[in-house]
């Protein structure tokens, strides 16, 4: 009796299977136990912490030693050497100043050559946050440029108008100027405003773009013979490729003087772009001249406190 049960039980069970339309592979999957997905997921836990485990990068310190790990010797003693194997020179910003000159003599090259700098700059901040890049314009102590630059003034203000005209602007005036700015009738290097004129030349938001009137750029304000002294003889530079200054500083042929306290200034421009909160803002700084060879220079020297400065001299 109990031989006949299993057997019906059998044929009852497998008619509702070909009822349900089950295959042989849906019984498979089936049973699939579930102990595979639990071990998936743990080895899914293993490689998120392999990951996690990143190796730290070995620090070397080469302090007290007689010479640098990997390096041959700290200075090469001959004129003519391997560069890799010996220690990248940084030079003092006078001493690399006077190597371009002297690289200029020994080359036949033009005296009157500019001098640029190239600056990396650690704009990395906390939560992988950046500063934001900005572009600056500052009056030299030592002008070299011999073109002035064109300024247009923005005021609907009579007096203002001929003030700016007195001042050397290339054109002052109002909403007048707004068409012909947009069909490029009118071009100027540098366009500054008075206040009551923003709400007016926002139309020339998107045409204008990094030229158009900011307070922080100083190319907002009342003060307009102010305004044109800093912009038509002003130096401009900027941050390019989120990190890099390359501007010029000076031609070759001015004084060693002169290039040391435009290239001070620039210096201190751009570190008061720093967050109060960081370290050191300039990674990297280099110096060199149109035709010469690329020198590194520290540039924490040129931005030394005038105390500071004193007590060098004094050693020195």
């Amino acid at each position: 009796m109990a031989t006949c049960s299993r057997i019906v039980w059998r044929v009852l069970t497998g008619s509702q299977r070909q009822l349900r339309g089950s295959s042989h592979k849906d019984v498979i999957q089936r049973s699939v136990p579930v102990r595979t997905f639990a071990a998936f997921k743990a080895m899914k836990k293993k490689r998120e912490e392999e990951k996690e485990v990143k190796k730290e990068k070995r620090v070397i310190d080469d302090k007290d030693r007689h010479k640098p790990f990997g390096k041959t010797a700290w200075v090469p003693v001959d004129d003519v050497y391997v560069m890799r194997f010996y220690p990248r020179i940084i030079h003092a910003p006078a001493d690399a100043i006077d190597l371009l000159k002297s690289y200029q003599v020994l080359d036949f090259t033009p005296k009157d050559q500019p001098v640029y700098i190239d600056l990396k700059l650690n704009m990395l901040l906390e939560k992988k946050k950046r500063v934001d890049p900005f572009v600056s314009i500052i009056q030299l102590p030592h002008i070299f440029k011999t073109k002035i630059n064109k300024v247009l003034v923005f005021t609907e203000d009579a007096n203002q108008v001929r003030e700016a005209q007195v001042n050397g602007a290339m054109m002052a005036g109002g909403a007048e100027l707004i068409q012909p700015i947009l069909d490029d009738e009118i071009s100027a290097d540098f366009y500054v405003a008075v206040p009551d004129m923003m709400q007016k030349i926002l139309p020339l938001k998107n045409k204008l773009r990094k030229k158009f009137p900011k307070n922080k750029r100083g190319s907002v304000g009342t003060n307009i013979p102010k305004m044109l002294d800093l912009f038509k003889t002003g130096h401009e530079f900027m941050v390019e490729s989120e990190c890099f200054i390359r501007t010029q500083i000076a031609t070759l042929d001015m004084d060693k003087d002169h290039i040391y306290e435009n290239l001070k200034l620039i210096l201190k421009d751009v570190c008061t772009r720093r967050p109060a909160d960081m370290g050191p803002f300039i990674e990297r700084a280099i110096i060199a001249s149109q035709t010469s060879e690329a020198l590194w220079f520290r540039s924490e020297d040129v931005l030394l406190n005038p105390a500071e400065e004193g007590e060098e001299l004094k050693e020195a």
